[in-house]
């Protein structure tokens, strides 16, 4: 009787499996990207100041779940601007470039299948970026709209942020979903252990002025995707920078 009851609580523990750290979490709103229009004309960079941010100041993480448990990882590498005019942050301009090869998650296998042609495909799509279009700006949160290219497609988002300005800095955090099958991520994991859909994106960026090297930056990214990758077959998605490993 007692191995019956153990065996039954055991099945209810698969069947519920951990609850989704993405339920109570905002959406990106994801739209087809807008195709730029080459015949208007850049607006002037009159009085732009230009603040600048990379791993050692911030972090941006991520947070998956399957049926059974989450996973947290981030980027090690990425480089990223923000122009500022008239002291507010600017609508178009700010940017963001993420070296895919140095991925981490809180398993190593993990990392491995998430640089696959299962997940991210690194080694075919080095890069992702993220470049706005449009800030509102509040005093609490604001709305950040821009176009995200990832695993090779662009597509644009809008998500809640807190935007900080001062003279000597620019400081942003946000935590948002976003669907992975919007950028053709689809591996389904195991039958029993299905991978979810949604991935929580944290950002916590601070900035200090200067400009970033994005061209330092894209030869790393190519030069780590061309270099051998861990493999390993896990089943299970993404997880925010800095973040404690999710219990097994």
């Amino acid at each position: 009787m007692k191995i019956r009851f153990l065996m039954a609580m055991a099945s209810l523990t698969v069947f519920w499996g951990c609850s989704n750290p993405a339920k109570d979490v905002p959406t990106a709103a994801v739209e087809k990207a807008a195709s730029p229009d080459t015949n208007v004309a850049a607006a002037p960079e009159v009085d732009a100041h230009y603040f600048v941010f990379g791993p050692k100041t911030s972090a941006i993480g991520f947070t998956g779940s399957k049926v059974t448990r989450s996973h947290n990882g981030g980027f090690r590498n990425f480089a990223g601007e923000f122009k500022v005019v008239n002291d507010h942050l600017a609508g178009a301009g700010n940017k963001v470039i993420i070296d895919m090869s140095s991925l981490f998650a809180d398993d190593a296998r993990l990392t491995g299948h998430l640089k696959s042609p299962d997940f991210f495909a690194v080694a075919q799509f080095p890069t992702a970026t993220f470049v706005s279009t449009a800030v509102e700006q509040k005093a609490t949160n604001s709305t950040v709209t821009g176009d995200l290219t990832l695993h090779g497609i662009t597509k644009s988002i809008s998500f809640p942020a807190k935007i900080m300005t001062s003279n000597d800095a620019v400081n942003v955090t946000a935590i948002f979903t976003i669907n992975r099958s919007d950028f053709d991520i689809k591996y389904p994991g195991m039958a029993n252990d299905l991978i979810r859909e949604k991935v929580i994106l944290r950002l916590n960026v601070k900035s200090t002025p200067g400009r970033a090297e994005f061209a330092a930056l894209d030869q790393a990214a190519q030069s780590g995707a061309s270099a051998p990758q861990p493999t390993g077959q896990v089943g299970a998605p993404p997880g925010p920078a800095g973040g404690k490993p999710a219990p097994k």
